[in-house]
């Protein structure tokens, strides 16, 4: 899940001692302007601001008709304790960098929620010692910036710990009560059945916390998906899983449910083009979910000399395209229309058919070729439900793209 953010790239305290406490979220130092529609934040684009070859936020408003980015991650200090910091390294207390790329946007008309967790790095639930003092923490963030949107970004390793599962859900709860009108979104890994068994954990402490989030979105990548009919599977099976933990009907579910998608090639090799974010898209619309977004835009242009799929990177798609098409999707999420320009197809490279799909259940010798991810594959030796691309030191040899 993401596993490219971990790998690429003193403050005054706001006490929250109990949920009465009221916190005032705009009219601060922050440069806070009018808020969006949820629908913007629910549509705003994954952005590192600080790592990963950051794009101009300003440039990606005036292509694409954007106006919410989703800036990540906040992170427990790496040298512990329980304060807010950028990637682990950069406090947030004495934060310029970031807070100029938010009045930047703000300038323009959009604003930005900010995403806490990620994969990877120390999570704040993880080393705060109750929830509150989580709480407190990342009310640090949402006064210094203004906020009106956050992000809790729930998944390996942070998600296996219970008691760490425990102190998130309960600062989301804390927060969402501390600061009328705060959109809320929790964000988890995804299977082809919805989520795991964690995810699961996650959403039965929010129903005993009594918590309901504005959505809780899913990841379907990084777990043997290919395309997006794997995709709205998941999306699918994720909703029955909504409506069996919290009682609610279909379209309750629905109403509740996210998409969190990634651009491209994903960490292990899958490639979702503009085409199945276009199916996904329509999928999310039509059964009116509540959230729409991707990591990352910082992914989102091509890769310099094109790549088509032979590699992942932090800082483009690994797919033919323009810069910034993938953030249109998010602009119709939204429910504007995005500037007009012809997309860019990704091409089939000629005479290269693809070998028989793998299968997970199939058992393959040195030798066997399969396609996955629209590339060929070869068994370099014994090999039996082991993703293609998952790993560089795998059993499968990447014959490119077919």
């Amino acid at each position: 899940m993401r596993r490219l953010r971990a790998c690429l790239g003193a403050a005054a305290t706001v006490g929250i001692a109990a949920a009465g406490t009221t916190a005032l979220v705009a009219g601060n130092a922050s440069g806070a302007t009018s808020a969006l529609s949820n629908r913007w934040y629910a549509a705003a684009p994954y952005l590192m601001p600080l790592d990963n070859d950051p794009p101009d936020a300003a440039a990606i408003m005036d292509a694409t008709g954007l106006k919410a980015f989703q800036l990540a991650f906040v992170l427990a200090p790496n040298g512990g304790g329980c304060s807010p910091t950028w990637g682990g390294t950069a406090a947030v207390s004495s934060d310029t960098a970031v807070h100029s790329v938010v009045n930047t946007i703000r300038a323009k008309g959009g604003d930005v929620s900010v995403s806490v967790g990620g994969y990877g790095g120390t999570k704040l639930g993880q080393v705060c010692s109750d929830a509150a003092t989580t709480a407190a923490a990342y009310q640090q963030v949402i006064t210094k910036y203004g906020l009106r949107a956050i992000d809790f970004d729930l998944e390996e390793p942070e998600y296996e710990n219970t008691a760490a599962i425990r102190n998130e859900i309960g600062a989301a709860r804390i927060l969402q009560q501390n600061n009328p009108g705060l959109y809320v979104s929790v964000t988890t890994a995804g299977t082809a059945d919805g989520t795991g068994w964690f995810g699961k954990q996650m959403l039965l402490e929010a129903k005993s916390q009594g918590f309901t989030p504005n959505n809780f979105s899913i990841m379907p990548f990084d777990g043997g998906f290919n395309g997006a009919a794997s995709q709205t599977g998941a999306l699918t099976n994720f909703n029955q899983i909504l409506q069996s933990t919290f009682g609610w009907d279909q379209a309750t579910a629905y109403a509740h449910e996210g998409f969190s998608g990634m651009n491209g090639r994903s960490d292990t090799g899958e490639i979702f083009g503009q085409s199945d974010f276009q199916t996904v898209l329509d999928y999310a619309t039509s059964h009116n979910m509540d959230r729409f977004t991707f990591w990352s835009l910082n992914r989102d242009r091509q890769c310099t000399p094109p790549d088509n799929g032979g590699r992942t990177s932090g800082t483009c798609s690994s797919v033919t395209q323009n810069a910034w098409d993938f953030a249109k999707y998010s602009v119709k999420f939204a429910g504007t229309t995005p500037p007009t320009t012809t997309p860019t197809p990704t091409p089939t490279p000629p005479g290269t058919a693809c070998k028989p799909a793998w299968s997970s259940t199939a058992v393959y010798t040195q030798g066997n070729e399969v396609s996955y991810g629209k590339h060929n594959w070869k068994a370099k030796w014994w090999t039996q439900n082991e993703v293609p691309g998952a790993s560089e030191w795998g059993p499968w040899q990447d014959e490119g793209a077919c």
